[in-house]
C-alpha cells in the first residue's frame, strides 16, 4: 500500500498549467482524459496526467496560428 496514488489535474489545473482561463479551455479541442470519475447519468469529472497536458500543449498552434491546424 505504499505505493502514491496517481495524482490528475482537474480542468482548472490543466488551464493553470498551459496558462490560460478555465473558460478558454471549451474552444480547445483536448487530449481524451487519463481519468474519468462518475458515470455519464451523473456529472463526471475528467482529469489529466502532468504529462499528458504538457505533451497535448507542446504540439497546439500556437496564437493565431489555429488556421494552420491539421483539419
Amino acid at each position: 500500500m505504499g505505493d502514491k496514488p496517481l495524482e490528475f489535474l482537474s480542468v482548472s489545473q490543466f488551464a493553470e498549467r498551459i496558462g490560460v482561463a478555465e473558460r478558454s479551455l471549451s474552444k480547445y479541442q483536448l487530449p481524451e482524459p487519463d481519468a474519468v470519475i462518475g458515470d455519464k447519468a451523473r456529472r463526471q469529472t475528467r482529469g489529466w496526467l502532468p504529462e499528458t497536458v504538457d505533451a497535448w500543449n507542446a504540439k497546439r498552434p500556437g496564437r493565431g496560428n489555429w488556421r494552420n491546424a491539421k483539419r
